[in-house]
């Protein structure tokens, strides 16, 4: 009797050793071919913020993650062709609220008048609109009314080549309908719970024919300060001054008072600039606010045939400047002047522009001795022309892969041109149309980018964490995590390929579903189709994305066997969440 107990206990201890042999805990999931097993989730540390974000991180709050509505369907059979790992036990970064801005400007309509383009903002949550716009902003006198500019202001500037032409500046006060009041725009942001940045007239620290113009125009700065009164937070001095186009690049010497040099320089410019944000600041504290002002740089090495202006901007900037900027501003435009630039390159300088930027700007900041600050890309987009580049699904995709890149990158703050522009044979910028006949739109219809950042931003979580894809699969993949503990992975193909891809887990379980949005484009337009298609969905018309985004349902399936797999066609974006365990 006491022989057959042993046996029995021989038997159920092997039974329990070999069960836990086949219970070892693995540190991924969905990897293999067999089940995969829970892994022990350690929270990682939200790290320090980077310096180069800094401040544009205050607004930062938390996110859950909330399932939206869904159509369940089959996840693709059959073996992967791109594993994407997911790693989520670093933190790279938590994700400036920032990052996901636009640029208004003074000529597209009082724009809280266009009831379906409020509706779209609405929707967007952009976060931030920059005003008043672009080269604009030197020439603008935020308090003039309609054609009553400041006696100071000459009737002519001059342009590089020191050719006079009529000065054409813009008023703050003029309610006619084709432009924006500054007031207007006050009330763009409050409608759709957004904040501004906004650039103030440096042009006119230059051309003035005061006695001393750059006080008059820090002045003219510092009353805005007031009358914003702790609105904005966010302020610049000058839109690309250093550039040959800009007012005040090149000033008449024969008319001004305070001996200016004729063609500006980057020390002038940052000489200047202590006294904007001295007034400026001052203006602040007697009204109880705080405001961050920025300084101009060039974030890329100037060609051989630059100006001397722009080979010597950053230098001048940072030794005359550098301490007294907040922050740092840039402007990007992703590919080469006026080129027409195919899909291939056209994506690939989302990654490699963008790292770039951040490289030079930090090397630079070191080389002149200045401490690294927030980095603000206040204007971006491409100068790709010749086929519809700029308002393409591929130009969708380009915007889903920069605003990742920026948050990998660790910029702080980052505002795309722009909302609304014009058709420019389909060269145009604009986010949403004019309606120009051209165009075969209806006034404010959104171009694919804007399907692009809604679903990419309704998928997206708080938190940076890093995911990798096989260099082979021309796949950029991105993720992030959310407070709730969901993780989301976008996943842009930027090839001509489509693919099935797994996703391999580090330090996450994935729970019981997974749900994504795909967005594609057509036949139309050759490799920049105008339509983008959400889970097949697409525009009534030749151009734009589904009328019905808002409610669209997302697809879903099922994780199986800790196994996430989903189909993405060629040059297409997914925007996905996983549930957690």
């Amino acid at each position: 009797m006491k022989l057959f107990s042993k046996r029995i206990i021989s038997v159920y201890l092997l039974i329990i050793f070999l069960s836990s042999c086949s219970k070892t805990k693995n540190t991924s999931n969905g990897g293999g071919g067999t089940p995969a097993d829970t892994v022990t989730v350690v929270t990682p540390t939200d790290p320090t913020t980077a310096a180069t974000i800094g401040f544009f991180m205050d607004a930062w709050t938390p996110v859950s993650f909330t399932a939206p509505s869904y159509t369940t369907v089959a996840a693709p059979s059959g073996n992967a062709t791109a594993v994407v790992t997911v790693d989520a036990s670093t933190i790279l970064t938590k994700i400036s609220p920032a990052l996901f801005g636009n640029n208004s400007n003074p000529y597209s309509t009082q724009m809280v008048t266009e009831s379906a383009l409020m509706g779209y903002l609405k929707n967007l949550k952009t976060k931030i609109i920059r005003a008043p716009g672009g080269s604009l902003s030197d020439v603008y006198f935020w308090n003039a009314p309609k054609g009553q500019f400041p006696a100071d202001a000459p009737s002519t500037l001059l342009d590089a080549n020191g050719v006079a032409s009529a000065a054409g500046y813009w008023s703050g006060k003029n309610t006619d309908g084709w432009t924006i009041t500054l007031d207007n725009y006050y009330s763009l942001l409050q409608q759709t719970s957004n904040t501004g940045i906004i650039t103030v007239n440096y042009g006119y620290a230059r051309y003035g024919l005061s006695n001393d113009p750059v006080a008059a125009a820090a002045h003219l700065a510092a009353d805005w300060v007031r009358y914003d009164n702790g609105r904005t937070k966010y302020w610049e001095v000058g839109n690309e001054s250093g550039g040959s186009w800009e007012a005040g690049y090149r000033i008449n010497t024969a008319t001004n008072k305070d001996a200016q040099p004729e063609i500006i320089t980057g020390a002038l410019y940052g000489k200047h600039f202590r006294v904007f944000a001295d007034s400026m600041k001052k203006a602040a504290s007697e009204i109880g606010k705080t405001i961050y002002i920025g300084a101009q740089l060039l974030d890329t090495e100037p060609a051989s045939w630059a100006t001397n202006t722009d080979k010597t901007w950053n230098q001048g900037v940072l030794t005359e400047a550098g301490s007294k900027a907040d922050f740092f501003i840039v402007h990007n435009y992703y590919t080469p002047f006026k080129t027409n630039t195919n899909a291939a390159d056209f994506l690939n300088s989302a990654i490699a522009v963008t790292d770039t930027s951040m490289k030079y700007l930090k090397a630079h900041m070191t080389k002149y001795g200045v401490s690294a600050k927030p980095v603000a890309l206040t204007e971006w987009n491409t100068f790709a022309e010749g086929s519809k580049q700029n308002i393409s699904h591929v130009s969708g995709m380009h915007l889903v892969m920069t605003m990742n890149e920026l948050m990998k990158n660790k910029f702080g703050q980052a505002s795309r041109w722009d909302l609304s522009n014009g058709w420019d044979n389909g060269n145009d910028h604009g986010m949403f149309s004019r309606g120009e006949a051209e165009s075969g739109e209806a006034a404010w219809s959104p171009r694919p980018a804007f399907y692009h950042q809604y679903f990419f931003q309704k998928m997206s979580g708080d938190r940076c964490i890093n995911a990798t894809a096989p260099a082979s699969s021309s796949i950029a993949a991105y993720a992030s995590t959310f407070t709730s503990g969901q993780v989301n992975v976008t996943l842009v193909n930027t090839s001509t390929n489509a693919h099935t891809v797994q996703l391999d887990f580090k330090n996450f379980n994935p729970g019981q579903r997974y749900y994504w949005y795909t967005l594609s484009g057509s036949t139309d337009n050759g490799e920049f189709s105008r339509k983008v298609l959400v889970n097949g969905s697409g525009p009534s018309g030749a151009a734009g994305g589904p009328a019905n985004y808002t409610s669209l349902n997302a697809n879903a399936a099922l994780v199986t066997d800790g196994k996430v797999k989903v189909s993405l066609p060629a040059r297409s974006v997914i925007c996905m969440a996983v549930d957690k365990k």
